[in-house]
């Protein structure tokens, strides 16, 4: 019986020593300097890969290509659907 309650003695200081090295990092952690909001956004713009001059106008002229192919096929689609629906 003795032996049991030495092990689990031992057991509970070790999970002890555990939590204390968990509380302490908290704590350690709690103590950094924490930057602001916008200091926090300035560095991550930093790290942006901004596009050229010359990659927006060629995306840009892109997806105005493909809005235009997008209107008239649903125009088409309108005009087509209006001639069945009047029976030719």
């Amino acid at each position: 019986m003795a032996k049991k309650i030495e092990e689990k003695d031992v057991k509970n200081n070790k999970k002890d020593e555990k939590t204390k090295k968990v509380k302490k990092t908290k704590k350690e952690k709690k103590n950094v300097k924490k930057e602001s909001f916008f200091e926090g956004v300035r560095t991550e713009m930093s790290k942006v890969k901004w596009p050229t001059k010359k990659e927006v106008l060629k995306y840009t002229i892109a997806t105005l290509v493909f809005m235009i192919v997008l209107v008239l096929f649903f125009v088409l689609l309108t005009l087509l659907m209006s001639l069945i629906r009047e029976g030719f």
